[in-house]
């Protein structure tokens, strides 16, 4: 799908993908927020959850530290409820948060379900089946330990990231869009990485451990709620150009 010549940049050239999926990433929750308005949000943030769960166990070295790809999708998801919360309220941000903890539940459901199914034992498809099973299983077979964790993380720090993006907006009005967006990411985001962290690995490895993992993962996530201010101040345009009686 991938041009080889772009597949043999990147391969040298790993922080410049990082950067360019974050980017795409981004726009496209923008785009499609233009394109289809609140419903595109939500929709957003049902695509993120599911490439988080599908790629974040996918592991990579990006500027000397291991993170998973699950950063980047996962952490789009504070950018669109962030934008639903400046735009739409907290009313319809805590929905979506709703909305996205009900397919986190439905999508590991159904993985797990897709797993009881026996590959194709017919001559010819039986080794190709077997290799796509095998492959299937390693991404997907999560333990109850990591769902329960991941469920718990998102949830809490989902609430707090809309609670707090309101609280600040409280105090400061329609001015400084940029604080509010960057202060209640970053301190939710802690939230998440130490719940998850905790739960999902403190006993597996030891606390140290647990800690480092997650302290990695959370340097990732500064940098992308940093870089995502850029894009909330699109989709504030974006929002402008869709109500012009209320911009």
């Amino acid at each position: 799908m991938i041009p080889e010549s772009i597949a043999s940049f990147f391969a040298g050239n790993q922080e410049a993908l990082w950067l360019t999926t974050l980017l795409v990433d981004l726009a496209g929750t923008v785009l499609l927020y233009r394109f289809f308005g609140k419903a595109g949000l939500q929709v957003a943030i049902a695509t993120a959850i599911i490439l988080a769960n599908l790629q974040g166990p996918k592991l990579t070295i990006i500027f000397g530290m291991q993170t998973s790809l699950g950063v980047i999708f996962y952490s789009s998801i504070f950018f669109a409820t962030d934008v639903l919360s400046e735009n739409y309220g907290k009313a319809e941000a805590n929905k979506a948060v709703r909305m996205g903890f009900a397919v986190s539940v439905i999508v590991l459901l159904m993985l797990s379900l897709a797993l009881l199914y026996l590959p194709s034992d017919r001559p010819e498809t039986a080794a190709y089946s077997a290799s796509i099973h095998e492959a299937f299983a390693t991404i997907v077979n999560f333990t109850p330990r990591f769902v329960f964790g991941s469920l718990l993380a998102y949830y809490i720090s989902q609430s707090f990231d809309v609670w707090a993006f309101h609280k600040i907006k409280q105090m400061t009005g329609d001015r400084w869009l940029w604080l509010r967006n960057n202060a209640s990411t970053m301190s939710s985001q802690a939230i998440d990485t130490l719940i998850y962290s905790l739960v999902a690995w403190w006993g597996i490895v030891d606390l140290r451990t647990a800690i480092a993992l997650g302290a990695a993962k959370y340097i990732f996530k500064i940098g992308i709620a940093m870089l995502d201010t850029v894009f909330i101040y699109w989709a504030k345009r974006t929002y402008g150009q869709r109500h012009p009686a209320e911009a």
